[in-house]
This record gives C-alpha cells, sequence and structure tokens, in this order.
C-alpha cells in the first residue's frame, strides 16, 4: 500500500479564527468542507494540538477565511508557523475585520470566509472533527482558491538544495508541505506546523 496515495486527494487552505475571553487566535488548517446543503453545515478538522482547537471547544464557534491564490507567505507565516500559546497571532495585523459572531475573517489574501456554530464534536484521537451550522458567509474576491499544490509551487520558498546548503547544518523536510527543521536531530514527536504531519512524514536533506 503506498501511502502517498492520500496526497493526491485536493486540498483547500483556511485559516481558521477564534475569541475566547476576547483574546483572538487563528492557525492554518486543509480540512473544511460543506457536509450539507440544508440545513448548511460544514465540518473542519483541527489537530488538537493548537491553541485554537481548545478556543473553538469551549466556546462552540469559529470562521474559516478562505485562502486564495493571491495570499503571500507571511500569511501562512503568521498563522502556520508559530503558536497562539506564544504570541498574539494578531498583534500588528491589520488585513482583517470582525464578523458579525464577533471573530476575526481575514480580508487579504482570502477570497471569503465561513462563520459557525458548533453543532457536534467528535473526537478522532489526534484531532477533533467539528460538524457546525452556517451563521454568516460573504465573498470577498473572484481569486481562485489556493491548494496544497499551488501553495507548494507559487507560495512557499523552495527549500534550500542539500548540496547548496551554506549554513551547515543538518535539516529535515517536510515530504507533505515542504517545511524545513533546521537540527541535528528531528524530535520523535516533532509535528510539522504547517500541515501537521508527523515527524515520520520528514527526510534528511543536509547534513
Amino acid at each position: 500500500m503506498d501511502n502517498k496515495t492520500m496526497y493526491k486527494l485536493s486540498y483547500g487552505l483556511f485559516v481558521l479564527t477564534a475569541n475566547e475571553d476576547g483574546k483572538d487566535n487563528g492557525c492554518i488548517i486543509n480540512t473544511a468542507i460543506q457536509v450539507t446543503s440544508n440545513p448548511n453545515r460544514i465540518s473542519i478538522a483541527v489537530n488538537k494540538a493548537n491553541a485554537t482547537h481548545d478556543m473553538i471547544l469551549r466556546t462552540n464557534k469559529f470562521t474559516v477565511s478562505v485562502i486564495s491564490e493571491d495570499a503571500d507567505f507571511e500569511l501562512f507565516k503568521r498563522f502556520g508557523f508559530q503558536s497562539g500559546r506564544d504570541v498574539d497571532k494578531f498583534a500588528g495585523f491589520t488585513d482583517c475585520k470582525r464578523g458579525y459572531n464577533g471573530l476575526n475573517y481575514v480580508t487579504k489574501g482570502c477570497n471569503g470566509f465561513i462563520s459557525a456554530w458548533v453543532e457536534q464534536a467528535i473526537d478522532l484521537g489526534t484531532h477533533t472533527l467539528f460538524i457546525a451550522a452556517v451563521t454568516d458567509m460573504e465573498v470577498l474576491s473572484n481569486v481562485p482558491s489556493a491548494t496544497y499544490a499551488y501553495y507548494q509551487s507559487n507560495i512557499k520558498p523552495k527549500p534550500q538544495p542539500a548540496a547548496e546548503n551554506k549554513t551547515g547544518k543538518t535539516a529535515w523536510r517536510c515530504t507533505v508541505c515542504g517545511y524545513v527543521y533546521e537540527g541535528e536531530e528531528l524530535p520523535a514527536d516533532f509535528v510539522c506546523p504547517l500541515c501537521k504531519h508527523p515527524a515520520s512524514d520528514f527526510e534528511k536533506i543536509a547534513n
């Protein structure tokens, strides 16, 4: 069985936002789909390691901003490469507006947003699947939605080839999204901050 077949599935990219006790937070996810049209419901799968996950679990509401092809890498760095437990991801960030549900949605590099109220949470082990009723949504632009393939080819900087790496540091590259971790050893429990894949999906690219 070839596990890489899973990579052939098409994925969108989204900024998932939440708010609890006046604190805004957000993270990058790749699973948000409509599950019923009448009533209108969507589902999202969120890694339990994300601070945003716990906020949604407690408040039962979230907004997903659909990332478009005109997004830049800074959007991914802000929401995907740092933890909301350590930093305020919205500090100094002006490319957002507050929706009717009190949560921020991203206005630049996104072509729409969907706000929802959680009706059901299903424990999937490492993730939680949230089934939610849509409470608000709006188209922000007609720029096509970004896929993982588009992100890797056109947004994310290409990892430096091992032969051209001048830092002399050992590096490990995520085979799913291309994120590069520098260090002599990759921790066994390491999780890619962008795509949330485990250490087993990383390959050594430099010595």
